[in-house]
């Protein structure tokens, strides 16, 4: 079965790190962009980072910008996440989702450009 899978949530307090990590299983993976959103509880689905597999260019959302890097590792089939200086109302479920055709702009990051998608991670932030 085809499929990406989120790994290396869990809880964590203020302030401290996190890496994701997004993987595919069943398929040979074969995307142009792959997109982190999370969706906190009663919250808008909010798309956070965006990273073109060709040159590995990256583009953020301004609410992580400066503590948030998303790599790849084109000869794992991973792309990573880095999570620094994490804050209490990050806190949700963290989500990989990835296109064949789309490629990362500074236009947004938008849900609707993204076709296949995993199950999720949840990320909590607390003391």
């Amino acid at each position: 079965q085809e499929q990406l899978m989120e790994s290396g949530g869990g809880l964590v307090q203020p302030g401290e790190s996190l890496r994701l990590s997004c993987a595919a299983s069943g398929f040979t993976w074969d995307y142009n962009a792959l997109a982190w959103f999370r969706q906190a509880p009663g919250k808008e689905r909010e798309g956070i980072s965006c990273i073109n597999r060709s040159d590995g260019t990256t583009y953020y959302a301004d609410s992580v910008k400066g503590r948030f890097t998303s790599s790849r590792d084109n000869a794992k089939n991973t792309v990573y996440l880095q999570m620094n200086s994490l804050k209490p109302e990050e806190t949700a479920v963290y989500y990989c989702a990835t296109d064949a055709d789309y490629y990362c702009s500074d236009d947004g990051i938008y849900d609707f450009d993204f076709h296949s998608w995993g199950q999720g991670t949840q990320v909590t932030v607390s003391s």
